[in-house]
């Protein structure tokens, strides 16, 4: 009995503990408070509610386990910015929206820019358990919602209109997810729209639910394994780019539709639904695609989108999708193995790749 006992108040007492490292609290922003200052009180497990308004501030999220929960809640550029680890993540000047960052991180010098985001040389503490919702985050000259070593992040339900780089990036993380957003762009804003979503993460990212249209690439996949799916891409130049070297991505049951009339007609890796340069071991499964120039297209990379060193495309496999008004449905310009199966292909380039399914 007093064995029982024991192990009961021990149980008890690690229950406790556990509730009491984060204390759930709630803090409500006022009419004519700032966002920031309820995220600066915040302690872990904190929720922030933010009321319907225009909020002209960016946010700066580094305490872990905050929930952040708009309510038509809009984030547009304050006239002045205040440095932090995103300030130049997108290149020189760029700022965020909403920073999410962990602690001791060191990325990329800002010289080696090489016209994408700095990478993430190490994460000294990671941020985690952040969940953004909510919100509408409009015209940032940079980035809308960015990411730097967090872990279970979660961004959900949220718009995000012209911001000029990046609608959502999160790098340097483990685990992230972004699901039930809108992404999107508004001609005249700024000049051009780079990316929509772009996952360049330690391990393990879902991107799912989305809609994403009128950027350059909607999808950049930079993360081994990186899991993708029922999102609708459309009115980009490329719906999903897998980057050179990247292993194991997962592409499934998206839609992607209606290539931009300004896209490059003669570069068939951005004006596709899905292209694979140098990516290996990429699945493509029950996706639809439809009035593309190029439905899927498979090339290696010459080595510019690797430092210089090429990486052949392989172990790709194209599987039981669904082409419709596309020019030409399949390319593949590739010295590796990648197979095509069941998919309703009819066009290639070459010709004759949709009939012998393995090359």
């Amino acid at each position: 009995m007093n064995y029982l006992f024991k192990h009961l108040l021990l149980l008890l007492s690690l229950l406790t503990s556990l509730s009491l490292s984060h204390p759930h609290r709630t803090i409500n922003v006022k009419p004519g408070g700032t966002i920031q200052s309820a995220i600066d009180l915040a302690k872990p497990g904190t929720t922030i509610i933010v009321p319907p308004g225009i909020y002209t501030e960016q946010l700066s999220i580094t305490t872990p386990h905050i929930t952040l929960i708009g309510h038509n809640s809009i984030l547009t550029p304050p006239p002045t910015f205040k440095n932090n680890t995103c300030t130049n993540l997108a290149g020189g000047g760029t700022q965020a929206g909403i920073c999410i960052s962990g602690s001791k991180i060191v990325l990329q010098d800002l010289k080696d820019f090489n016209g994408e985001h700095l990478k993430v040389l190490s994460v000294g503490k990671s941020i985690k358990g952040t969940t953004i919702t909510g919100f509408s985050i409009k015209n940032f000259g940079g980035l809308g919602i960015a990411i730097i070593g967090g872990e279970n992040t979660v961004i959900n339900g949220n718009t995000v209109t012209s911001s000029s780089q990046y609608g959502v990036l999160t790098v340097g993380s483990k685990n992230t997810r972004i699901y039930n957003n809108i992404v999107s762009s508004v001609p005249g804003v700024f000049q051009f729209y780079f990316i929509g979503i772009c996952m360049d993460d330690r391990s393990s990212v879902t991107i799912s639910h989305n809609d994403i249209s009128s950027y350059f690439i909607g999808l950049c996949v930079q993360t081994p394994r990186a899991n993708i799916y029922e999102n609708y891409v459309h009115g980009v130049c490329a719906g999903a780019f897998v980057d050179p070297g990247v292993k194991g991505a997962r592409i499934r049951r998206n839609r992607f539709a209606d290539t931009l009339p300004t896209c490059p007609a003669d570069t068939p890796v951005f004006s596709s639904g899905v292209t694979i340069s140098g990516g290996i071991g990429t699945l493509v499964e029950g996706n639809r695609f439809e009035n593309l120039r190029n439905g899927v297209v498979i090339v290696d990379d010459d080595g510019g989108g690797n430092g210089g060193t090429k990486v052949v495309a392989r172990g790709n496999v194209v599987l039981g999708n669904w082409f419709k008004g596309d020019g030409v449905d399949l390319v593949v310009n590739s010295t590796g193995r990648n197979v095509v199966r069941g998919s309703g292909c009819r066009t290639s380039s070459p010709q004759g790749i949709c009939k012998i399914h393995l090359y």
